[in-house]
């Protein structure tokens, strides 16, 4: 079988023929060079406007395209451009079917480096199939280009907002996600954690859109709240349970580090020492070892222990089916913890009830939205970045971070390569 007949099967174009091809060494590494001609005939497509207009000047020198490797060989297809008199546009250089505007890389290459991308880091990708890393990057850049410009937005019923930190020095992102049951995906990435970053994602969704939404998840940041409350007005906003109660394990795990150092300074035994996963974890996660252990703690009057009771105390909270009973027990809680003398509790308290409404929003939501879908598509992005060891660029984050978690769809090629 000749190699034509395999590469008119797997990227057949039209008006062009698959002439000549030949193995070249050179510098110790072998290619595979085919010869693409247009066939007789055949009118150029000007690269400006796409009509047909007559082609000349196919005499210069051949441009390369790389093509998907084949039996662990590069493949390049070798052919002289030609020139379009276009009565619109003027002269102009004719557009090809197998690659975009002066790439190197023909789009099904693109699309097939794109796709590796996905598996493994790009640095990877690059030594696997022999070419650049800034290949690779490109490859991704022009796959998450054409899916963003073709993905639907419509029918997008909840999102949730949240902050991840991409660079040293309290840098961050603004990511927007997609919650609803049938579809969870990234929606939009802003830079910075601001009220006009995150304003961007609703100039980007429309005034049309955003009135389709019902519910919102978001943690207690006050730039998000403030646009929630003015793009969102009739949207049922959730403050979920796990940033609350992220909250309430920070102030005893503060709590702690104050009394072993008190504890210390005073003289005496060290029984915090090693203890803090006891005082964070659920009864049910704990091993043998700190479950014996917990058990001796609880014997002690200490403030640690105090914060750990009121922490265990107000998971009933969460058990409560009508938002009217759920409401009398916050009430009751936070009155408990500003008469102690737990500090930072105090705070996570005052806190609470400064947003009761949108708490009780998770019980008007029956409990159907949380945030850990967010949480979950948070560890992705932050697994992500990892796998790339970093970003010095912002636009290489938002461009990786689109290609994994934005579920785009993808330019069709004539085969399936992986």
């Amino acid at each position: 079988m000749h190699l034509q007949t395999i590469l008119n099967r797997v990227q057949r174009h039209k008006s062009f023929v698959y002439k000549k091809a030949a193995l070249v060494e050179k510098k110790g590494s072998v290619a595979i060079e085919v010869q693409i001609q247009p066939r007789h005939h055949s009118r150029a497509i000007c690269s400006g406007c796409g009509r047909a207009g007559p082609g000349y000047d196919r005499d210069q020198q051949p441009r390369r395209f790389e093509f998907v490797p084949l039996w662990g060989m590069a493949v390049i297809f070798l052919y002289a451009m030609r020139r379009v008199d276009c009565r619109r546009c003027g002269v102009k250089v004719e557009r090809v079917p197998w690659a975009e505007g002066k790439n190197q890389l023909t789009t099904t290459y693109q699309c097939f480096l794109a796709r590796w991308a996905k598996l493994l880091s790009w640095q990877q990708v690059a030594r696997a199939f022999r070419t650049s890393w800034e290949n690779v990057f490109r490859s991704v850049k022009m796959v998450v280009a054409w899916g963003l410009e073709h993905r639907s937005l419509d029918g997008i019923r909840a999102i949730g907002v949240d902050e991840v930190q991409w660079q040293k020095g309290h840098r961050y992102l603004t990511l927007v996600y997609q919650i609803d049951q049938n579809c969870k995906r990234l929606l939009w990435i802003g830079k910075d954690r601001t009220a006009k970053s995150f304003l961007g994602f609703f100039r980007m969704l429309g005034k049309v859109r955003a009135a389709k939404i019902c519910f919102v998840c978001s943690d207690m940041w006050q730039a998000y709240l403030k646009v929630i409350r003015k793009k969102l007005p009739k949207a049922v906003h959730i403050l979920d349970r796990f940033h609350i109660m992220k909250m309430i394990n920070k102030a005893i795990d503060k709590i702690r580090a104050g009394e072993v150092k008190r504890l210390k300074r005073d003289g005496y035994q060290p029984m915090l020492k090693h203890s803090r996963w006891l005082w964070l974890k659920r009864v049910w996660n704990l091993t043998r070892n700190q479950a014996v252990k917990l058990k001796e703690l609880l014997k002690y009057n200490l403030q640690t222990v105090r914060a750990y009771l009121l922490k265990e105390d107000f998971q009933r909270f969460w058990e409560y089916r009508s938002a009217g009973w759920a409401k009398k027990f916050l009430k009751s809680w936070c009155m408990r913890v500003l008469r102690s003398r737990l500090d930072p509790l105090k705070k996570v308290a005052r806190t609470l009830r400064a947003h009761e409404g949108l708490i009780l929003n998770w019980f008007r939501a029956k409990g159907t939205m949380s945030s850990g879908v967010v949480e979950g598509l948070n560890y992705n992005v932050k697994l992500s970045m990892r796998k790339a060891y970093g970003f010095r660029t912002y636009e290489g984050a938002e461009v990786a971070l689109y290609h994994r978690l934005g579920k785009l769809p993808e330019p069709k090629v004539a085969h399936e390569f992986c």
